[in-house]
Parts: C-alpha cells; structure tokens; sequence
C-alpha cells in the first residue's frame, strides 16, 4: 500500500512537470504574453495552483492497465495527460464566472484577476468579459495538449472525439444545473438530479480520462464500455458525496462558505429525496428557505434538522455505497494489468472518506 502510494504520488510530480513543460510550449507557440502579459501569467498560475490532478492520473493509470506491459509511460503520455487538467481548468473558469464566485483553490478565479487587466469604469463586466475568453483558451490548449500523445491515427481520432463530446455533454449538464438553480424544487426530481450529476461532475471527472486512456492503450470495445460504467457510477457517487459535504461539513474543511450550495439553491439528492417526504406545513417551511433570497446559518441548521428528520443524509448514503458495491464489482471483471487495477482502486476509494465520516457522526447520532 505505501509502495502504491509512493508510485501515485510520482506520476503526479511527473504530471506537474508536464503542465509546467507544456505551459512554456505555449508561450512559445501562441505568444500569449505578447497578447498581455496578465493573459499569460493568470492562465500559468491558474494551472499549476495545487491540485490532486486526479483526471491525468485516472487516464495514465487506465492507459497503463491495458498497454503491453513492456510499455513505459512516454514523455508524450504524460503531456498529453495534462489535456484533462486543462479540460477541468477551463470548467471551473466558465462554472466560478456562472456561480460569481470569488475565490478558487484559496485564490482570487480567474474572472477576478483579469477585472485588473486596464482601469475601467467597470472592472466586474471586463473581468467576465475576459474570463470567457481566457477559458476558451484553456479549452484551445487542452486540445493541443491531447495531440501530443504519440499512438495510432484511429485510435487517436476516436479518443479525440470522446474527448470533445465530454465538453459538450459537460456543458450540457451546467446548462440543467444554472436552469435548475432558478426552478421551484416542486419542479426538480431525482432522475433529472443523476442526469446533472452525470453530465457535469461524472463523465468528464472520470469517465472521459479512464475511457480516453483505454482507448489509446488499444483496449477491447467490451472493455471501454465496462470501464465506462465503473467511471459513470464513481462520479455519481462521489457528486453525491461532495453535496452532502455541502451541507454537513465544516467551512475550515470545505474551503468555501458553507452557505454556498443553500444560496446557489443547488437541487441535490438530499434536497428532493426530502421533498418527497415532507408534507403539509413542513414542507411548506422547507420551501420558504429556498425562497428566500438571503441564507443564514440559522436556515441551514433548519435545512441540516430536516434532512436527519425525513432520512434524506441516509437516503444519499445508501446512494453512494450502492454505486461504490457496482462500481467494485466491474472494476474486479476489468481485464486488465493488476498492478495498475490496484492503483485505480487505491486512487479513487480514498476520495469516500468524508461521506463515511459524516456517517459515523450523524448515523451515531451525532
């Protein structure tokens, strides 16, 4: 287990030095800091602030479960690995100019570092204006980024493809999600809930890297697809998970107000599994906080009260263990290399340790 750990920890060093390697490419290339100098530094720091890089990590652990095993990880795997941080970076740009959030990874979004780019009248409406723009940038670069793997035409095409179409369906989901903000949570179900879940947070967290990754390597179509569905039940799991952390955690943990997802309106599992529940003057109450346009703390222990009353928190629990068994299950069928199935399981299981802590305080009776 340390051993795994020790090898997890140098592909992401390995990842890290092909951001930076990738990123002077660029400067090269496409002569951004001539464009503006702020331009090029914010997209630089922006990238290389410190992350799990999970996304490279899952297409290289992938990539080498189903490669011949005589097939060290290239130069050229792990720079083109770095496509799905970019992919992930041009995200959150575009997601924290929609949310107006303020800050990301402890520092000012991108949106907020670009509103200082001239003096203006109105600094917040030239910042957006050139967060946009710096993100379809990001997304330009994640694609030069995926062309520096070094495999067949054929399978190189499709996986490209894979690729961009995770854009798209990610788009799509953030597309639900804003109109979901703004509907009534009468009007919201669970099945449109796992449908945002899947689009925004599973396919291109999990399932576009292990997917892309199995594709270059030359995998089986049987393989892909199981790999797929073991990529799709993770993300919905852990989206499920970070919902609950959402609400149940504390803000020295989270990085962020706690009041966010209550504010933003977020309609998650726990929020229409207690819906349903709720009758009457309850729910009723319930659905004057979401109403109301300012959130306070007293509102979200009201929320926090209501989703341990109507077993909404072990509702969403049980969501997540039954996608986790699923997803176990195929990950054990998966023909491919042990060691590097291993590292997969290792990598992605430790990301449930909040959703089993939160359990044991609530479900103890904490």
């Amino acid at each position: 287990m340390k051993g795994q750990g020790i090898l997890i920890e140098q592909i992401r060093k390995n990842i890290d030095k092909s951001l930076i390697s990738f990123l002077n490419t660029v400067k090269k290339d496409y002569k951004l800091h001539l464009v503006s100098p702020l331009l090029f530094k914010s997209i630089r720091e922006f990238t290389l602030r410190e992350g799990k890089r999970l996304r490279p990590l899952l297409l290289i652990l992938t990539y080498k479960g189903y490669a011949p095993s005589s097939k060290k990880i290239s130069r050229e795997l792990y720079n083109a690995s770095t496509c799905m941080e970019f992919l992930h970076n041009f995200m959150l740009i575009h997601d924290d100019i929609i949310d107006r959030s303020n800050l990301r990874r402890g520092k000012p979004t991108m949106h907020k570092i670009l509103a200082h780019t001239v003096k203006t009248e109105n600094p917040d409406k030239l910042g957006i204006d050139l967060g946009i723009i710096a993100g379809d940038i990001v997304y330009a670069l994640a694609i030069d980024a995926f062309l520096s793997i070094n495999e067949p035409a054929g399978r190189k095409e499709r996986a490209l493809k894979y690729f961009i179409q995770t854009a798209a369906f990610t788009a799509m989901g953030e597309f639900i999600d804003t109109v979901s903000g703004v509907k009534p949570v009468e009007d919201v179900d669970e099945k449109e809930v796992f449908l945002n879940y899947t689009l925004k947070t599973a396919r291109y967290t999990f399932d576009c890297p292990m997917v892309t990754g199995a594709i270059l390597a030359g995998a089986k179509d049987k393989e892909i697809t199981k790999i797929s569905r073991f990529g799709i039940l993770i993300g919905q799991a852990f989206q499920v998970q970070d919902d609950i952390i959402g609400i149940f955690e504390t803000e020295a943990n989270i990085g962020k107000s706690i009041l966010s997802d209550l504010t933003e309106n977020k309609k998650t599992l726990l929020v229409t599994h207690a819906f349903s529940v709720l009758q009457g003057r309850a729910q009723k109450k319930f659905l004057k906080i979401f109403a109301q346009k300012t959130k306070t703390l007293k509102d979200l222990e009201t929320v926090k009260n209501i989703f341990l009353k109507t077993k909404s928190l072990d509702y969403a629990l049980e969501a997540i263990q039954t996608r986790l068994s699923e997803a176990q299950e195929i990950l054990n069928a998966l023909d491919m290399n042990e060691e590097y199935r291993s590292l997969l399981e290792v990598s992605l299981l430790k990301l449930f340790s909040h959703s089993q802590k939160i359990a044991a305080l609530y479900q103890s009776g904490g």
